[in-house]
């Protein structure tokens, strides 16, 4: 019995090195984005896609990849997936050109897409009682917060390494060991799940969702570096089109009973919808405020990478820390904690405008400034799934989590494509400080407006304690 009990928390840490991989990846990008740059030569619309992409890759099939696992074995889905990141891993740290890197990521961002899930469904398969249930889950979430913070330190540190290559390659290529170890382990020690049949996969809901992503992501990024030729333009429009299709594509197979991408029943509960929308204006800023920090202190004030990782280590140690105590406050205030997030997280972007004017600034204030914006944080996002699926009926639940998240990658990539094309074009070409004080306080400025319409939806929301577990 006690080899049992043992086993099914050595396999939690083999799933859990899915989300670990999967989180680290992303900070370690928006902390490196600087040395990326200058190590493949790219252009300012090079480096956004390298954050974008991966988004978009994990956002399209997030969904069918929980589906996928169902069908064909959650060992074998989870086992190719962690290959295939590991493979795309390698592949990103060997790329010569932007081109080869940025396919790489929306590789990347697919494989992630295809571990995540079947990490959620393993913790469910061994750990069916609630108690555990929710031990196990609060484990999982530690390590995700790890990743976070760990992967701040490293994509400052790891650049600014001197070895047999360029450090930066280093920030991929740190997957490796992990990724084959977890490939190794997952096939010795997971169990096989029973295969269900759970519908037919909506091929064409992916297509189109997928489509109209890139439409919408790659012309906002290419089309405002090049002059906004005539195929960004086509692109856009090409978007929206896509857009209201697979909208009508949903809705018609929902009404007809078919199984689809996205479940449109869901958007018949209000506050479902009032979360959305305060979700999509909170991932506007999410990976938007690393990137135009990371560019801002290595670029502008020229400070080092390995500096810049560990300022944003303190904004990691307040998210954490701060997280910690808004899942129990919760269930007492609701809301309200969401609500005074916000409010720190807009008191610390004023105090960000008034102290980062230029390079003499006292690195102790960097910390501290940095620390509070954290905890902002930490008391809004760990907390925002919750507000939203506190009305959804039980039966919808899986549906509702799965479009939540493919809804919160989007707006993370839409934030990198138009807070950063408002960045760079504030830019102008320049490089001198003056510059990029100028083109931080504009897009920080936007930041604080996407906060402000997160504060009014929050506002919407009734004010009930959630109680749906």
């Amino acid at each position: 019995m006690k080899s049992i009990q043992k086993s099914k928390w050595i396999s939690l840490l083999i799933v859990s090195s899915a989300m670990f991989l999967a989180v680290i990846d992303i900070f370690i990008v928006n902390v490196a984005i600087p040395a990326i740059q200058k190590g493949i030569n790219g252009t300012e619309g090079d480096i956004q896609l390298v954050i974008a992409l991966y988004l978009l890759g994990y956002a399209a099939f997030l969904i069918t990849a929980g589906k996928i696992g169902d069908r064909y074995g959650r060992k074998r889905v989870f086992v190719t997936a962690m290959f295939v990141f590991t493979l795309s891993s390698l592949l990103c740290g060997i790329s010569q050109t932007a081109l080869q890197l940025n396919t790489a990521r929306f590789l990347q961002g697919v494989s992630a897409a295809f571990m995540i899930p079947q990490s959620i469904a393993y913790i469910q398969f061994y750990f069916p009682e609630q108690r555990e249930r929710i031990k196990a889950m609060g484990i999982f979430g530690s390590i995700a917060g790890a990743a976070s913070v760990i992967g701040q330190f490293l994509g400052g540190v790891l650049p600014d390494t001197d070895w047999i290559i360029a450090g930066w390659r280093l920030i991929f290529l740190i997957n490796l060991p992990i990724g084959l170890i977890a490939v190794m382990l997952a096939w010795r020690k997971l169990e096989d799940t029973p295969r269900q049949i759970t519908g037919s996969f909506d091929y064409m809901g992916v297509t189109l969702l997928t489509s109209a992503l890139i439409c919408l992501i790659y012309p906002l990024i290419r089309g405002r570096e090049l002059g906004w030729p005539l195929w960004s333009l086509f692109g856009l429009g090409a978007s929206v089109i896509l857009l209201i299709v697979f909208i009508f594509n949903q809705r018609k197979g929902t009404i007809a009973g078919v199984d689809r991408l996205i479940n449109m029943q869901l958007f018949a509960f209000t506050d479902f919808n009032l979360s959305l929308c305060a979700v999509l204006f909170y991932f506007l800023v999410q990976d938007t405020y690393f990137l135009i920090n990371a560019l801002l202190f290595q670029n502008g004030f020229g400070m080092s990478s390995s500096e810049t990782g560990v300022f944003f280590v303190a904004q990691g140690a307040g998210y954490v820390s701060a997280s910690l105590f808004a899942i129990r406050l919760i269930p007492v205030y609701g809301k309200k904690v969401l609500q005074t997030g916000v409010v720190i997280m807009l008191i610390s972007l004023v105090f960000h405008v008034l102290f980062f004017r230029s390079a003499d600034i006292s690195r102790w204030i960097i910390y501290p400034v940095l620390f509070i914006y954290g905890t902002g944080c930490g008391s809004v996002l760990p907390s925002l799934m919750t507000m939203a699926l506190r009305g959804i009926p039980v039966h919808l639940s899986g549906a509702a989590a799965g479009t939540f998240s493919t809804f919160q990658q989007t707006a993370i990539a839409l934030g990198i494509g138009l807070v950063g094309g408002v960045f760079f074009y504030c830019l102008n070409g320049e490089v001198s400080t003056q510059a990029y004080v100028y083109a931080y306080d504009i897009t920080t400025v936007l930041n604080v407006i996407s906060l402000l319409l997160v504060s009014f939806f929050l506002y919407l929301l009734p004010g009930d304690v959630a109680t749906q577990d």
